[in-house]
């Protein structure tokens, strides 16, 4: 029987520079996507999967993010005069229960691994998940729920994976395809971060969803640095996998990297059309905007 995942880990010190000067004072995870801010998205999807505590990893400049998933009691004072229930309602919510989010510091900027070595004493020593927060998903079932079902039947470490071009494989972690191990589920071979076109070993890249053991944290605890000079979550891994099992799950839905410009903006039209509020208007200003006609 495998141990429950009721912890997930969301590294959120980044600084964003890649949407200056948006993000000079406002951390990137707090941009919104439609009317919401991206790191609710995967929040929302954690919830969904069942997780029950959230471990921000957080640095400089991003306690707007604590602020967030608090009361906000002038704002809710104010919503109540105004007879604002929709919006009272929607606030609670997304409110979490009181002890459910944690936050700790990651004082230098040393890398993904680093970052969730950072969260080792709040995790504790059983299983938990990892969401990359510039990563978010679309689709009917949550990508953390579709790699909980795989747990339950595999244990072990679950990684979702999707295809990329072939030719740019360099840009990613690419994992290797072993044998069939559950429902769109298969055993990691191999794990390289970012290989050329020619070294891969295949296609299917790792694209921000994790369900890690415990013993991570102590290869992680070697602070060895690898791409970029920096502590790989990757490296760690690859290590781990020599005594432990790694399993792919494809991910059904689609993935929105709004760490870049146009994953972001991708994403808010992507959510804007799936709003039945939305959708009608949107598409007609995209006609207007293409200059397409009408209808």
């Amino acid at each position: 029987m495998t141990a429950p995942i009721r912890k997930a880990v969301l590294p959120v010190a980044g600084l964003g520079t890649r949407f200056l000067p948006a993000t000079k004072a406002m951390p990137k995870e707090m941009l919104t996507v439609v009317d919401r801010p991206v790191i609710q998205y995967v929040v929302d999807e954690a919830r969904a999967a069942g997780i029950e505590h959230f471990v921000f990893v957080t640095g400089r400049n991003k306690s707007v993010i604590a602020d967030h998933f608090d009361i906000q009691v002038e704002l809710e004072a104010t919503l109540r005069e105004r007879g604002k229930t929709e919006e009272l309602e929607e606030l609670a919510r997304d409110l979490p229960e009181p002890g459910q989010m944690s936050f700790t510091r990651q004082q230098a900027p040393l890398g993904l691994g680093h970052a969730v070595w950072c969260a080792r004493e709040l995790v504790g020593s059983e299983p938990f998940a990892v969401l990359l927060p510039d990563m978010i998903m679309q689709a009917e079932t949550g990508c953390l729920a579709q790699l909980m079902d795989t747990y339950a039947q595999t244990g072990g470490n679950v990684i979702a994976v999707e295809e990329c071009d072939p030719e740019q494989t360099d840009k990613y972690g690419i994992v290797g395809k072993g044998e069939a191990a559950g429902d769109d589920a298969f055993r990691i071979t191999a794990m390289i971060e970012k290989p050329a076109p020619a070294e891969a070993p295949s296609n299917l890249y790792i694209s921000g969803r994790y369900i890690l053991q415990p013993e991570i944290f102590a290869l992680l605890g070697r602070h060895q640095k690898g791409a970029g000079n920096e502590i790989q979550l990757t490296d760690a891994m690859i290590a781990l996998s020599e005594t432990q099992p790694f399993f792919g799950r494809r991910f059904e839905g689609r993935t929105f990297d709004c760490g870049s410009k146009i994953g972001f903006l991708a994403a808010n039209v992507a959510f804007a059309l799936a709003r039945p509020d939305l959708s009608a208007d949107l598409r007609a200003e995209i006609r207007s905007l293409l200059g397409e006609p009408a209808g």
